[in-house]
């Protein structure tokens, strides 16, 4: 088995995350350890689609949801394709697998009013961590980044001549995001305050925590929670769900779906478009309302 030699490509080659490397690792494992204790195989480098076809099923009677069966599958497929890759394998038993059909996950953005009470109503706390969450919040209403993003974002990355900020994003794709004047403002008050903690100690990083230390993205999910249970009923507030909410609420106002898919860092069209479903929600009301025969 050559797992060791899949991690380091994975990591190397494809410049994927930890998160999603120790991901890809644990299926890998999981699949090997089913393979020893049903079929006494010692690797699974030349196992046939029926074996995998069984561990599907075994999955399913343990009552894995269809999505995280699909992720497993994946990382099984990306695993066969490096030994490929490598030339351990000529075919890989996955060639011909599709995907199980997954119901499709409605995520609901906040309303335009939830968002207007949020950060204009909700009274901040006047000190360092009430200007820095309200800044958390801005900025990913504003410009649609991820959580990981605004996690990593430096100093250096913030433009304050052009008024824009870079954004490392997946595989390393670098993009340059315009910064609303709101947001500006708000970023501007929150440097100054950070310029004042006592000590800092990662200092290349933007968001800090109170004691100098660059924030986390628990601690960016329980702020958006926090905050967001003030004025919402909503079951999921998460930081994606306002990445969702910026997408949502940009092409309802019009906005042109690759300029949004640009600002969003997303390789394809087709990543984007799972949001066009609110914005059409909305032109059909304004079509309705608007249009002269309408009510005849």
């Amino acid at each position: 088995m050559h797992l060791t030699a899949f991690v380091s490509y994975l990591g190397l080659e494809k410049n994927y995350s930890q998160h999603t490397i120790g991901a890809y690792e644990n299926d890998v494992k999981t699949f090997a350890e089913f393979c020893a204790a049903e079929y006494e195989l010692e690797s699974i480098d030349e196992v046939d689609y029926t074996i995998i076809r069984t561990w599907i099923v075994f999955l399913v009677d343990k009552g894995i949801n269809t999505r995280s069966i699909n992720r497993k599958i994946s990382s099984l497929r990306a695993y066969f394709k490096f030994l490929q890759k490598i030339g351990e394998i000529n075919d890989s038993p996955l060639a011909k697998h599709k995907a199980l059909k997954t119901k499709k996950k409605i995520e609901v953005p906040f309303s335009e009013n939830e968002m207007e009470k949020i950060l204009s109503e909700i009274p901040f706390e006047n000190d360092f961590e009430g200007l820095r969450d309200k800044l958390i919040i801005e900025l990913l209403y504003t410009t649609g980044i991820r959580r990981t993003e605004l996690v990593n974002l430096k100093l250096v990355d913030v433009n304050n001549v052009k008024g824009t900020i870079k954004v490392l994003g997946k595989r390393n794709k670098e993009r340059i995001l315009p910064l609303l004047p709101s947001t500006e403002s708000i970023l501007q008050d929150y440097l100054e305050l950070r310029q004042g903690l006592k000590i800092i100690k990662d200092v290349a990083y933007l968001f800090l925590t109170k004691s100098g230390l660059k924030i986390y993205e628990t601690l960016v999910y329980r702020t958006i929670n926090k905050y967001f249970s003030l004025v919402s009923t909503k079951v999921k507030k998460s930081p994606h769900i306002l990445r969702h909410t910026f997408a949502t609420h940009m092409l309802n106002r019009g906005a042109d779906l690759n300029s949004v898919k640009e600002l969003l860092g997303h390789s394809s069209l087709a990543s984007t478009q799972v949001y066009t479903h609110n914005s059409i929600a909305e032109l059909k009301k304004v079509h309705q309302r608007a249009h002269p025969r309408n009510g005849k």
